[in-house]
C-alpha cells in the first residue's frame, strides 16, 4: 500500500473531535463525502472555501508549537500539450524565483531562518508545495504561499535560469542514470493518449523553446486560487487561522477554470514489448505493466493489495522466489500507480547479471498465473493489512504528513475524508477479489514488457 493511501489508524486519539463551523466566506462547513468506520480514529479537519473559490482545509493540533501547510494546484503534466511538455514541472522551479514582495532565493530563506522546512513536488496529476515552520510562523507561511500565488515573477531571467537547471536535472535524473530512459520509456510504450505518455519532466527540445509568454499563460491558467486546494495543520486557532487566510488570499483573483483534460485510453489489443540498451546499467533489468482502472477504485484497491502479496517485504512470493531461492534477482517491486485517469500496474525485476529474460519473465508469469487460479489464505492478507495499519500511522505522526495527504485526496478526488477511510477500503479486498482482478487485468494482451540490458563498452 503506498504512502499517499495512509489514513491515521491509531495514536491520534487527541484528533477526534467535531468539526468547527466554517468561515464568513462559505454558507456552511462542507461535509466530506467518506466517513471513518465506526469506533475508528480520525483525523478532525474542517472544509472552507473563500469567495476567490480556494478551498481550504483547517485541522487543528495541539501537541507540538508548529504547522505545517500544503498547498496543491490542479495542473500536473498531464495538461500539457505537444510541444510544450514540463511546464508544470518547469513551475515547481519557476515557483521559488521570486514574487512582488520576495525576492529571488528569499523564500528558502525566510523559511529556514525561522526553523523550517520546505519543498515541492510535480506528477501526472497535481503540483505541491509544503512548508513545516513553528507555530509563530503561521503569517509567514501564509504571506509567502499567497504572494507568490498572487504576483509570481516570470521573466527572461528567471525562465532562462530554470530551464536551464530543469534540463540538466533531466540530464543528470534521466538521460544519464542508470534505467532513466527505462522509467521514461513504460509510460511512452504503454499509453496511446499524450495526457499520460509523456514525462513530467519534458523534452529538452519543448524547454528550450518555451517563451515567457507561454509561460505567463500557463501561469495565469493554473496557478488561480480556484484551481488550488490550501491545508493547514497544526497548533493554531481555527476562527483565527480564518481571518488571516481571508487576509493574505482573499483578493487573489479567481480565473476562468481550464478545460478538463480527456484522459481516455484505448483498450490495448496485443501485447508491446520493447528493448532498450543503457550505457550506464550494470545489471539486466525486466519490468512489465498492465493497464488497470484509476486509483482508489475498487479493483485498485485489489490489485495494490495483489501487489503486496507478490512484492512486499522479503517474505513475499517474488522475493522469496527470485531473491531467496532462484537468486536471478536483487530486488523486485509490484504494485499500482496512483494515477486519477487509467494507472498501470507495474512489476519491476533487478536482475542479477547473466540472468535470461525469458527465464525470469516465466518465473513471474508463473506466480501471476497462480493468483489467478488459487485463493490468497487469510494469513497472508491478514499479514499485509497489518503492514498497511503500521505504515498508515507512521506516514501520519507528523502534521506536513497529514497536510500533504489532505491536500492530495481534497484535489485528486474532491474528497479529503478519503484521509479516513482508506484503510477499510484496503481491508474489504478478500481473496476472491484478488483472484478476480488479476484474472481481468493480468492478460497478455493487455502487458507491456521492457527489458533493459547493460549496454557493452567499445573495444569489448
Amino acid at each position: 500500500m503506498k504512502l499517499y493511501a495512509a489514513i491515521c489508524a491509531l495514536a491520534c486519539g487527541g484528533l477526534l473531535v467535531d468539526g468547527l463551523p466554517a468561515g464568513a466566506d462559505t454558507p456552511q462547513t462542507s461535509k466530506s463525502k467518506s466517513a471513518a468506520p465506526a469506533g475508528a480514529f480520525a483525523i478532525k479537519f474542517t472544509q472552507h472555501k473563500l469567495k476567490n473559490g480556494l478551498r481550504v482545509i483547517l485541522s487543528e493540533d495541539h501537541h507540538a508549537p508548529t504547522i505545517s501547510i500544503s498547498v496543491n494546484y490542479d495542473v500536473g503534466s498531464r495538461d500539457e500539450r505537444k510541444g510544450r511538455t514540463g511546464f508544470a514541472h518547469l513551475f515547481e522551479h519557476m515557483m521559488f524565483q521570486g514574487s512582488e514582495k520576495v525576492g529571488k532565493g528569499e523564500h528558502f530563506i525566510l523559511v529556514y531562518n525561522n526553523g523550517g522546512g520546505m519543498n515541492g513536488t510535480t506528477n501526472n496529476d497535481r503540483t505541491v508545495y509544503f512548508e513545516t515552520l513553528p507555530a509563530n510562523q503561521l503569517d509567514l507561511a501564509l504571506f509567502l504561499e499567497a504572494d507568490r500565488m498572487r504576483s509570481l515573477v516570470v521573466n527572461e531571467e528567471n525562465l532562462k535560469n530554470q530551464i536551464n537547471a530543469v534540463q540538466e536535472e533531466r540530464r543528470i535524473g534521466i538521460d544519464n542514470s542508470p534505467y532513466g530512459p527505462t522509467f521514461e520509456a513504460i509510460d511512452e510504450t504503454a499509453y496511446d493518449n499524450f495526457a499520460y505518455k509523456h514525462s513530467v519532466i519534458g523534452s529538452l527540445a519543448d524547454l528550450s523553446a518555451a517563451s515567457v509568454q507561454d509561460v505567463q499563460e500557463f501561469f495565469k491558467a493554473y496557478y488561480a486560487p480556484n484551481n488550488a486546494v490550501l491545508v493547514l495543520v497544526g497548533d493554531f486557532q481555527t476562527p483565527v487561522a480564518l481571518a488571516k487566510l481571508r487576509k493574505y488570499f482573499g483578493n487573489i483573483p479567481a480565473q476562468k477554470r481550464p478545460p478538463p483534460v480527456d484522459l481516455t485510453e484505448p483498450p490495448q489489443s496485443a501485447e508491446r514489448r520493447k528493448h532498450l540498451d543503457d550505457g550506464f546499467a550494470r545489471a539486466p533489468r525486466l519490468d512489465m505493466v498492465f493497464k488497470i482502472p484509476a486509483s482508489h477504485t475498487p479493483d485498485w484497491y485489489a490489485l495494490d493489495v495483489a501487489g503486496d502479496v507478490l512484492c512486499r517485504g522479503q517474505s513475499s512470493r517474488l522475493y522469496q522466489k527470485l531473491v531467496r531461492e532462484m537468486r536471478v534477482a536483487t530486488g523486485v517491486f509490484c504494485g499500482p500507480d496512483g494515477k486519477r485517469g487509467p494507472a498501470l500496474f507495474q512489476v519491476g525485476v533487478a536482475m542479477v547479471p547473466g540472468a535470461e529474460f525469458a527465464a525470469v519473465e516465466k518465473l513471474v508469469y508463473e506466480d501471476l498465473e497462480k493468483l489467478q487460479k488459487e485463493a490468497v489464505p487469510d494469513a497472508e492478507i491478514g499479514k499485509i493489512r497489518m503492514q498497511n495499519r503500521r505504515s498508515q500511522v507512521q506516514s501520519l505522526q507528523g502534521t506536513l504528513g497529514r497536510a500533504i495527504q489532505l491536500s492530495e485526496y481534497a484535489v485528486g478526488f474532491h474528497d479529503p475524508g478519503m484521509v479516513n477511510t482508506a484503510l477499510a477500503n484496503f481491508n474489504r479486498v478478500t481473496a476472491a477479489d484478488i483472484q478476480r482482478v488479476a484474472g481481468t487485468y493480468w492478460k497478455e494482451t493487455n502487458r507491456t514488457v521492457l527489458t533493459t540490458s547493460p549496454k557493452a563498452k567499445a573495444g569489448n
